[in-house]
Formats: structure tokens, C-alpha cells, sequence
């Protein structure tokens, strides 16, 4: 993995190089929401206690704009792993980790997509394992044999704790963004929880996608016809896209575009931040739409 510059670590690393305190530092780098990719405006340096018409002020931020997107240094990723039907060593450069008796390869999964080279991420999850002790504890207290399987779908209870926020400790819904959001939802079967979950992500909050989808899954906003076509791939979230294969299928549907060129534009717009290429379907928009007249 290759990690890059964003506004908070170029704050921080171009306040070291030109002398500004910790103190001024950390209020600038506080200021900074998510992960964003801009340097400071000037009212945000005022309020840190900095003048902006100040010559070492102007290069500070000068050089925080010129070093965020730059690579910062590289990382390994927590799960992920190259599969391939040779030797590895054979397709790609291999290096010790900082582990013992752990290697990664030197590129990363940009290199290895554009190789066509299979990537497979697993990760550990905790809760993976009090689910397995709990039904262990079931069948040996109680003689219930539970699995994921056949665990009841529908059952009522745990939605109505869901539905009171008593989620402290709920793998996905313990977070405060979701105890938030779970009253609002009022989730009574899985793909609600689906949907809860899919929602309460950067992408759809930044995109506008929260307020619609709620207020019209509470009946304060009509669900928008948008077609037949496209309602086949919205009707399920009101007319409100939270997935990326939503994304993919308007794009079949609504743009023309092919399987494949679908499958691209996801891949861009999940890397549109860093690799800046979603501007090029512009234009494959507009031949698709010569092509159709």
C-alpha cells in the first residue's frame, strides 16, 4: 500500500520544516474534516491564531498544497493476499516485511489489477468469534445447535432493541454515527440492516443520499418514477442509490455504457480522490449517447 499526503499529515509535516508550533499545528490539523485533500482557507488560519498575510504563513501553505497527494510512505495491507498459479516470485518483485517471516510484494493493488493478478482480502473480525463461543454456550446450556445458517432472520426482539439504538457492542451498528441513525431507520428485516449499514458511509453522506432515502422511507417525500428500467435497479432503495453495483447497473441502463466499462467506472469512482480519472467517462457518456441517436 502506498500511502499518501492528506491535508492533516501535510499540515503537520510542513509545520515541522518551517518552525510553526504543536499547538498551531494540531488547531489547523483539527480543523480538517475527514480526510480531506485541501490545504487550509484563510479564516481556518485565523481562527489557529495565524496571519495569512504573514510571508512564512503564504510558503506554509504554499508547500501543504504542493505535497498533499504526494506519496508519504509505504505500508502493508492488514489482509490482503496475491494468489497466482506460479511461483509469485515469477510475475512480481518480492521483499521482507518489518515482520519476521513475512513478506509483500513491492507493488501495489493499482499494479496488480492492471496485471490481472487475484487479490483476495481476509481479515479477522473479533466478533466473528463471540458469535461461534455463543453458540457454543447455546448448545451446551441449552441443547440448541445454531449456526450462521440457521439463525432466525426475523426475529422481533432484536430488531426492536435495534430500533431503540441499544446497539453497544452490534459488529457494524455500535458506532455513533449509527446509534444515530438507527431510530431514524427503524430496521425490521435484514435488508434493512443492509441498507443501515450501506448508508452511514463517506459516499452516500457526501452525497446528498441520506435525507432523501430516510424521508422517503418514512412516506414524507414520494419515491421519484424514473422509469421502469431504472426503478428495477432502485425500487429497493426508494429511488436512492447506496451500492456500488447500483452505480454499475444505472450506468448499463441509463448511459449504455458495457459490463466492462461499468466495472471501470466503479473502480473510478472509488479511487477518484487520488487517481483523478472519472473525468474520462465524460466523454464515453457522450458517445454512448451519439451512438443511441
Amino acid at each position: 500500500m502506498v500511502i499518501h499526503f492528506r491535508a492533516r499529515a501535510a499540515i503537520r509535516e510542513v509545520g515541522k520544516v518551517m518552525g510553526l508550533s504543536e499547538d498551531i499545528t494540531a488547531r489547523l490539523s483539527g480543523q480538517i474534516w475527514g480526510s480531506s485533500s485541501r490545504a487550509p482557507e484563510e479564516d481556518r488560519l485565523r481562527e489557529a491564531g495565524l496571519d495569512p498575510s504573514d510571508r512564512r504563513v503564504q510558503l506554509a501553505l504554499r508547500l501543504i498544497g504542493e505535497i498533499i497527494g504526494f506519496p508519504r510512505h509505504l505500508s502493508q495491507h492488514v489482509g490482503g493476499f496475491v494468489i497466482t498459479q506460479g511461483r509469485l516470485d515469477d510475475y512480481c518483485p518480492i521483499e521482507n516485511a518489518a515482520m519476521e517471516d513475512r513478506t509483500i510484494i513491492e507493488w501495489d493493488k493499482d499494479d496488480i489489477d492492471a496485471l490481472g493478478l487475484l487479490k483476495v482480502d481476509v481479515l479477522a473480525l473479533g466478533m466473528l468469534t463471540a458469535i461461534r463461543k455463543s453458540f457454543e454456550l447455546l448448545d451446551r446450556h441449552r441443547g440448541e445447535y445454531r449456526d450462521l445458517a440457521n439463525v432466525p432472520p426475523d426475529d422481533g426482539k432484536v430488531y426492536d432493541m435495534l430500533c431503540r439504538a441499544d446497539a453497544i457492542g452490534v459488529f457494524q451498528v455500535e458506532s455513533r454515527a449509527q446509534l444515530n441513525f438507527l431510530p431514524r431507520m427503524k430496521p425490521r428485516n435484514f435488508y434493512d440492516l443492509v441498507c443501515e449499514v450501506a448508508i452511514v458511509r463517506p459516499g452516500p453522506i457526501q452525497g446528498g443520499m441520506v435525507h432523501p432515502f430516510i424521508n422517503r422511507r418514512q412516506g414524507l417525500e414520494l419515491v421519484e418514477d424514473l422509469g421502469p428500467a431504472m426503478m428495477e435497479v432502485l425500487a429497493r432503495t426508494y429511488g436512492v442509490p447506496l451500492f456500488q453495483e447500483q452505480a454499475m447497473q444505472i450506468a448499463v441502463v441509463a448511459a449504455g455504457f458495457t459490463p466492462a466499462e461499468a466495472d471501470r467506472l466503479r473502480r473510478s469512482l472509488a479511487t477518484f480522490k487520488r487517481m483523478g480519472t472519472i473525468g474520462g467517462f465524460r466523454a464515453l457518456c457522450r458517445r454512448h449517447a451519439g451512438a443511441r441517436l
